[in-house]
């Protein structure tokens, strides 16, 4: 079993920026990806932004640009720094990885993200 810790999200106006992280532990023999998916209401969940083995990024291209993800998927964690936001980047978030050997993904509970004056 794998666990994801989520922090961060919250309420901010538009145009400013806000830094998501999580922070995966359990049986994690081989981490093959970590990153972030998210969903506004009414819509699919979609890609945010992933990190491969190797630390290859991944964006999404709602926020191609404004978004970068790091951290180190040999470390377990990923952060999320967000900038530019729009009142379109309003949804919950939501953390995930791929692990093996037997591949498996597993999700996090979500932290919402706001953007509003």
């Amino acid at each position: 079993q794998v666990q994801l810790v989520e922090s961060g999200g919250g309420l901010v106006q538009p145009g400013g920026s806000l830094r998501l992280s999580c922070a995966a532990s359990g049986n994690i023999f081989r981490l093959y990806a970590m990153g972030w998916y998210r969903q506004a209401p009414g819509k699919q969940r979609e890609l945010v932004a992933t990190l491969s083995e190797g630390d290859i990024p991944n964006y999404g291209d709602a926020v191609m640009g404004r978004f970068t993800i790091s951290g180190g998927n040999a470390k377990n964690i990923v952060y999320l720094e967000m900038a530019s936001l729009k009142p379109d980047d309003t949804a919950v978030y939501y953390c995930w990885t791929r692990v093996g050997p037997t591949v498996r993904e597993y999700w996090g509970q979500g932290t919402q993200v706001t953007v509003s004056s």
